[in-house]
């Protein structure tokens, strides 16, 4: 079915002549119907909300570049960035209270591990599954009445359009999300539940950014920056405040950062009731806009790399909340993907919690002893996120048990006569590894012809067991390859 839509998207391309250049951006999502209509480019309609699934094909018109005008934002002005106070963060933890859940932030079975006193604030269990939704409904509660009956805009591939949606929903507030074409389709199917008016176009978040404030300037919708709108801001701080009620005498506080949204407000109302609390901020390497900003002393666009903390992917940090996050924060820390994968592995066995790549960073930056001066203390680690795909999940977990060296793979030459593959499986047997996969190779071996090559993928209660697997098959067997024990998988 897909291929016919396909091809009958190339058939009405085709039919539009080729000089023609549309006179402004059009972006649409094209249906197999839409594209049998024979339409030109420049009649392409908008198809979003219930006239649209998420198996329709997308595609986004090619466009002239969009000027200075139409993306500047006058909440998030570089010129005049906005610094939010703690009185801010106190008005909106009073606003959304009756609309917000008062996550749970408890003592961590992994703290012995960690030589800390550990806790996890569990924002992941918010309604849609993040902290994005304490900003989100404080920004719609302080629309004007004006502004609730004529609605929002926003771009986001996730957790900030989730929780848009969904507030928007409850306040009634008519909501329109930009999502690129990488957004995951069960994202893009939730906000359409929610009753969202959902554009899904852009080959990534820039591009949809770009088509939000067009659209935005066009139709008279306020543009919501889901990490730097000073009420995002203080919707994000009020994190803080429910640690500070929840855990006593906290030492330091240890955050994930991307556009710097959640770092700035629970800095800001950490810092603002006691001034001793270190501010840990922790980035992937692979996207480290936030230390650059520090370096130059302002916002600078950063290129971001593929990570598994999708979430704290954003190339310029916000400017609104560098000026208020940058005073406070005492060390920044980045982490590497395998020690991200390790700790949403640790996440799932020990603590019994399903987190996003983004989310289970700061704990990453525990494990890895990037925080040696945090030993003995409290400790607050938010688990920010818990949106993240069943199957990265399954990857993830894979890639964290081979980077702990639990997980690892070999090659062996064995004999191909009867009981040779037995006393193998035996060996391993008596080693106590269990084998997660197994393949015989015996077209392509140089040996003898009773001979067989035998790859296997194995799992092993750490990476010691491991090493002495390893020994033990190469002291029973000549020829062995054996893969890396805990290896990068970059």
């Amino acid at each position: 079915m897909a291929e016919a839509e396909t091809a009958a998207v190339t058939s009405a391309t085709a039919a539009t002549p080729a000089t023609s250049e549309p006179a402004a951006d059009q972006f649409f999502v094209a249906t197999a119907e839409m594209a049998q209509l024979q339409l030109p480019v420049s009649d392409a309609p908008y198809v979003s909300g219930s006239d649209s699934s998420p198996e329709l094909l997308r595609r986004r018109v090619p466009s002239m570049r969009v000027s200075e005008d139409v993306m500047f934002d006058r909440w998030c002005d570089p010129a005049q960035p906005r610094v939010v106070h703690f009185q801010d963060i106190c008005e909106a933890a009073y606003k959304i209270k009756s609309g917000i859940m008062v996550t749970p932030c408890t003592r961590s079975h992994i703290s012995e591990e960690c030589n800390m006193q550990l806790f996890f604030k569990k924002d992941y269990m918010q309604y849609t599954g993040s902290f994005k939704e304490r900003g989100a409904r404080y920004t719609l509660m302080m629309l004007t009445e004006e502004q609730r009956k004529r609605g929002v805009i926003a771009a986001s591939a996730g957790n900030h359009a989730l929780a848009l949606c969904y507030h928007g929903r409850e306040l009634g507030v008519a909501v329109t999300v930009v999502m690129p074409i990488i957004a995951p389709i069960m994202k893009v199917q939730s906000c359409r539940d929610y009753g969202a008016n959902v554009i899904v176009c852009g080959d990534d978040l820039a591009q949809s950014k770009e088509i939000a404030m067009t659209m935005a300037k066009e139709t008279d919708l306020l543009y919501i920056n889901g990490y730097d709108h000073p009420n995002i801001l203080a919707g994000q701080g009020t994190m803080g405040l429910e640690v500070m009620e929840q855990v006593k005498d906290v030492d330091a506080i240890v955050v994930p950062v991307g556009g710097g949204g959640l770092i700035a407000g629970v800095a800001m109302a950490v810092k603002s009731l006691n001034p001793k609390i270190l501010v840990v901020g922790v980035e992937s390497e692979k996207c480290a806009t936030f230390s650059a900003a520090l370096e130059h002393g302002r916002p600078v666009h950063t290129k971001c790399q593929s990570t598994l903390a999708d979430g704290l992917a954003v190339p310029t940090v916000g400017v609104n909340a560098y000026a208020t996050a940058a005073p406070l924060i005492d060390k920044m820390v980045r982490v590497s993907e395998e020690q991200i994968a390790i700790s949403i592995l640790r996440l799932v066995e020990v603590e019994k919690a399903v987190v996003e790549g983004a989310g289970a960073c700061g704990l990453a930056a525990i494990l890895s002893g990037a925080l040696p001066e945090l030993r003995g203390r409290r400790v607050v680690v938010p688990l920010c996120g818990g949106n993240i795909d069943t199957t990265i999940l399954g990857r993830c977990l894979e890639r964290g048990l081979a980077a702990e060296g639990r997980l690892c793979k070999f090659t062996v030459t064995v004999s191909d006569r009867p009981g040779g593959i037995a006393e193998l499986t035996r060996l391993l047997a008596k080693l106590g590894v269990s084998i997660k996969d197994m393949l015989h190779e015996r077209a392509w071996i140089r040996n003898d012809i009773y001979s067989v090559e035998v790859k296997v993928v194995a799992e092993t209660i750490n990476a010691a067991e491991t090493y002495r697997l390893r020994d033990a098959i190469c002291t029973a067997y000549e020829q062995v390859r054996f893969g890396p024990i805990c290896g990068s998988f970059d």
